[in-house]
């Protein structure tokens, strides 16, 4: 038994030091995130729809960065390629502020993005592979709770901040927030040696990776996810100003919440009962906070928002990402993970524009009732998809039967 134990041990010290520098990445990322409408407005007073590309064309850049990473990491030093990740981020972060125009700010979010995608794939990937893969689900669920509570907590900072200070010091503790990241994996020690890949057959170069079709699934749903926080990172503030809330940042304090709460209990529930038994009620938490955020005028009801609201994400997003894990073979969990962080972008990117151009069509309000409605498709996919798999199982079944009698 005690050649054994350090395969079931979850607590290691490379588990802790990662799960810190991608709360640390991403606190960066959220931080600077949900005040870029409002300082991109006053500086260079655009519309709605040329705010959201901050965010989208970050994201597009960040995905296909992605793509490229996990190549990459197949040829390349895993340690280098994060650090370089970590250094191009919190770089490019700092030089936000001599941006001079709408251009060379976009042009910096690509940037960004680049050194945002690298560093993003290969924290998880290194992750997943030091997990026992028994405890797939409660080992992402608490990892999980990094991005989760960077997502939680970043917006509020960074809005506090906004405030207080202006976006110069915002951009500066974004900065130092993701290059800390740099020490704590070094002197932790923290990145494992690349797992051995098997040898390909005779005339399978170049396919030792290929794509996992049960992935997409889940994918798509972490998409519909994914968009209605977009629409939360990018109006919540303008939101909040136009039903003369000035603690709108408090949604993101009691999102965190039930965030830390919820992460480590679904991914127990996961491991014990499969996807069904967390999705679908936290899909329903979701879209009920969604709706009670579009009538939202007093600070109790935007609590109670943000309550729902991180009971359905904090569930939702983890369990989605143990799932994609498990669908696939260790080898292949940067391309599951690279799969997933990019289904997240993904939504972000999206929802961002179709939101956008919601609102300035029908105000904030009713952003918030149209992103309700991912929430609704979210649940009807995934009801669909399990009775088309039941029912395939039950005939699989039957045809079974029929052959042994």
């Amino acid at each position: 038994m005690a050649l054994s134990e350090p395969n079931t041990r979850l607590w290691t010290r490379p588990f802790v030091a990662l799960t810190i520098s991608s709360f640390l990445l991403f606190l960066n990322l959220q931080m600077l995130l949900s005040s870029f409408p409002a300082y991109v407005k006053d500086t260079f007073h655009v519309g709605d729809l040329t705010v959201s590309l901050v965010t989208s064309l970050f994201a597009l850049a960040a995905i296909a960065t992605r793509f490229a990473t996990a190549a990459l990491m197949r040829r390349f030093s895993r340690t280098g390629l994060l650090y370089l990740g970590l250094a191009i981020a919190g770089l490019v972060t700092g030089l936000y502020v001599a941006a001079d125009s709408i251009g060379s700010l976009l042009l910096m979010r690509v940037g960004y993005g680049i050194g945002f995608g690298m560093a993003s794939t290969i924290i998880p990937t290194l992750v997943s592979q030091i997990i026992p893969i028994g405890r797939m689900g409660e080992g992402i669920g608490y990892f999980g709770l990094s991005t989760s509570l960077a997502m939680s907590v970043g917006p509020m900072i960074g809005l506090n901040v906004m405030k207080q200070a202006g976006f110069p010091p915002l951009a500066y503790a974004g900065t130092a927030a993701v290059l800390l990241a740099i020490p704590t994996l070094l002197l932790s020690r923290a990145v494992p040696p690349a797992p051995a890949r098997p040898k390909p057959s005779a005339g399978e170069e170049g396919a030792a990776h290929p794509f996992n079709v049960k992935l997409a699934f889940p994918a798509l749903l972490n998409v519909l996810l994914a968009v209605t926080y977009s629409g939360l990172l990018s109006f919540i503030a303008l939101f909040g100003a136009s039903v003369h809330l000035e603690q709108v940042g408090l949604f993101f304090l009691f999102n965190a919440v039930t965030i830390v709460v919820i992460r480590p209990i679904s991914g127990r529930v996961f491991d014990r009962h499969g996807h069904a038994a967390v999705l679908v009620p936290a899909a329903l938490c979701v879209l009920a906070s969604l709706l009670v955020l579009s009538y939202t005028t007093t600070t109790a009801t935007l609590i109670v928002s943000a309550l729902l609201y991180g009971l359905g994400f904090g569930a939702i997003q983890p369990t989605i990402q143990a799932w994609m894990l498990r669908a696939s073979a260790p080898e292949q969990h940067g391309m599951a993970n690279s799969m997933f962080y990019n289904s997240t972008d993904l939504g972000v990117a999206a929802g961002a524009m179709m939101l956008g151009g919601i609102a300035s069509m029908t105000g904030y309000a009713q952003l918030y009732r149209y992103s309700a409605g991912f929430m609704v498709l979210f649940l009807f996919l995934y009801g669909l998809v399990r009775w088309i798999s039941a029912g395939r199982v039950r005939r699989e079944a039957e045809a079974i039967a029929a052959v042994q009698d």
